[in-house]
C-alpha cells in the first residue's frame, strides 16, 4: 500500500469516525448538544482536523442525513420484500418508517427536519437521498392508483407519515394510537 493510499484510508476513517460521533451524541443529547469543540475532544483531534473534513456543523448534519437516508432505503427494502401481498407491503413500509423515525430520532431530524445543507428534490438532491424516497415509491407505486402520479402519491403517503412520526413524538399524538393510523392511511389512500 503507498503513503497515498495509506493517508486516503486514513482520512476515511476519520470521516466515519466524525460522523459516527456526532450521530451518538446527537442521539444521546440532541443537536443542540453536537458542537465543532465537543466533537474534536470526543474523537480526540483537533478542530482544525475536523474542520479539514467538514466546513462546520450543517455539512456534518448532511453526512448523517445521508448515511440515515441509506439505513432508511434499505429497512424499507428489507420489510417490504417479505411481504405477502399489497395491503402486507404498504403496511410494512408504514411500520418500518415510524420504527425507524422512533428509534433514530437524531438521525430522522438530520434527514427531514434539519438544514445538512443538501438539496432534496432536485437534479443534484445526493443518491442516498433519491434512494429512499424510491424505496418508499417502489411499493406505493403499486397501490397508488391509474390516475394517480406515482411520485405524488409517494409524497402525500410519506407526509402522511411525517406527519406522524413528528407529532407522536412531540407528545401531540397519543402513541396507543398510532397502528390505528397506519390502518387509515393504508385504506384511505391505497388502492388496494
Amino acid at each position: 500500500m503507498s503513503v497515498q493510499e495509506r493517508k486516503q484510508r486514513e482520512r476515511a476513517d476519520r470521516e466515519r469516525l466524525i460522523v459516527a460521533t456526532a450521530r451518538e451524541l446527537a442521539e444521546q443529547q440532541g443537536w443542540d448538544a453536537v458542537t465543532t469543540r465537543r466533537l474534536a475532544e470526543r474523537i480526540e483531534y483537533s478542530q482544525p482536523v475536523l474542520y479539514s473534513h467538514f466546513r462546520g456543523k450543517r455539512e456534518i448534519i448532511g453526512a448523517v442525513a445521508l448515511q440515515g437516508a441509506t439505513e432508511l432505503a434499505t429497512a424499507v427494502r428489507t420489510a417490504t420484500t417479505t411481504a405477502t401481498n399489497p395491503r402486507a407491503r404498504v403496511t410494512a413500509l408504514a411500520r418500518t418508517y415510524l420504527d425507524f423515525a422512533a428509534t433514530h430520532p437524531a438521525v430522522y431530524d438530520a434527514i427531514f427536519q434539519l438544514d445538512g445543507g443538501l438539496p432534496y428534490a432536485q437534479d443534484n438532491t445526493p443518491e442516498p437521498l433519491k434512494d429512499a424516497f424510491a424505496a418508499l415509491q417502489e411499493t406505493l407505486t403499486t397501490v397508488a392508483g391509474h390516475n394517480t402520479h406515482p411520485g405524488l402519491f409517494t409524497e402525500v403517503f410519506w407526509a402522511a407519515l411525517h406527519g406522524i412520526a413528528t407529532l407522536t413524538r412531540e407528545g401531540r399524538l397519543p402513541p396507543e394510537d398510532t397502528q390505528q393510523r397506519l390502518d387509515l392511511i393504508v385504506d384511505r389512500l391505497a388502492v388496494l
